[in-house]
């Protein structure tokens, strides 16, 4: 009897706090997170999961938390969301860190940088080593505060309109690809250009490049580029993985409660792990289709060509690395995490799958 006595209890004070949290919400004036996102909107894959966090957000905080979301172009252009942010004309932003390389070449490693972590590695080193604290430190010096929201696993190599067969073919190649892949490619002769997603299809279409990369094939098969490029290479050296960044204004940041931050920071895990989770369930897919449909040759670049990557990534990291010495610090914490993390990965996971997918003919 006693037990039961308690359980109704149990039940009626539950009941109560339920019932009361809408007026405490109502009691205190909501506030608003004005959100600018670098893709476009209701686009597959980034675009729907950056939309998915906004609306996350609203729902876990009951409405205390209200945001308004804004793709690119709506508020302001999508390259031009971080100095919103940082400005404090809007407290959010969504995207790839590695589009503010130019304003320090640490923000390329919280996106994902040539023969680096993957997405699981990488999470690794941002939650359980050195990646957040030396995010924070740099993100400081610019007014904010990020965490990762979102990632894509491995991306595809990229669109071509020719075949890669050895380095010379990427002489003189017009090609877009931001990051330090970029910074790879332009070594090996590729001339790159850094565009927002809304833009490659009309410069790929029209001949202003000949090449691009994107993301994979659930992101890439809506953006329609095998209508201009029939050679699709499946691995690519320029983002093995890694993730995307909720940048907030960080004098707002610091405004909040911590039940506050603690609900954003909830709503940035729980996407940063759905969004890499859908592309892996939606790229075999979709590759299908890109190859069935619309004749698109998926390929893969030969040891020649991943060589040559090589060795212009090895120059790319000295040249990154003497940029300063926060540059130095991001880049060593980087590097060591990943020999440890990965060591261990291509010991177990690695030589697992490896030998179940020769086994189940898979490769």
């Amino acid at each position: 009897m006693e037990r039961r006595k308690f359980l109704k209890s149990a039940a009626f004070v539950g009941t109560g706090v339920a019932l009361a949290a809408p007026s405490i919400v109502n009691a205190q004036a909501a506030k608003t997170i004005t959100i600018v996102s670098t893709w476009p909107r209701d686009f597959p894959g980034l675009g729907l999961s950056a939309q998915r966090l906004a609306q996350r957000i609203n729902e876990v905080s009951g409405g205390a938390l209200r945001t308004e979301y804004f793709a690119a172009g709506e508020r302001v252009g999508a390259f031009d969301v971080f100095d919103e942010v940082a400005g404090g004309n809007s407290q959010a932003y969504i995207g790839a860190e590695y589009y503010w390389g130019g304003k320090h070449p640490g923000y390329n490693y919280f996106t994902s940088v040539p023969f680096g972590m993957t997405t699981p590695e990488w999470n690794a080193w941002i939650k359980f080593k050195d990646g957040q604290a030396l995010w924070d430190k740099l993100a400081e010096g610019f007014g904010l505060k990020a965490l990762t929201c979102g990632g894509t696993g491995a991306q595809a190599g990229g669109w071509f309109n020719k075949k890669i067969d050895s380095p010379d073919d990427l002489q003189g190649l017009k090609m877009r690809i931001p990051g330090l892949g970029g910074n790879v490619m332009s070594k090996l002769g590729v001339s790159t250009v850094s565009l927002p997603g809304g833009q490659i299809y009309e410069n790929l279409v029209s001949g202003a490049i000949e090449a691009t990369e994107w993301v994979g094939p659930y992101n890439d098969y809506f953006m329609k580029f095998y209508e201009a490029a029939k050679y699709y290479y499946t691995g690519g050296m320029h983002e093995p993985g890694g993730g995307l960044g909720f940048g907030m204004n960080k004098s707002w940041w610091e405004s909040l409660s911590e039940t506050e931050q603690a609900i954003i920071t909830a709503c940035c895990y729980e996407e940063n792990g759905a969004q890499p989770e859908e592309a892996a369930a939606k790229n075999g897919e979709y590759l299908a289709k890109l190859v069935n449909e619309h004749g698109v040759e998926a390929l893969q670049f030969n040891d020649d060509v991943w060589d040559a990557f090589g060795d212009a990534a090895a120059e790319v990291f000295v040249e990154t690395r003497d940029h300063s010495p926060l540059a130095a610090e991001i880049n060593d914490s980087y590097q060591a995490a990943l020999r440890e993390i990965g060591g261990w990965r291509a010991a177990a996971e690695i030589d697992f799958s490896n030998q179940r997918n020769r086994v189940l003919g898979l490769i």
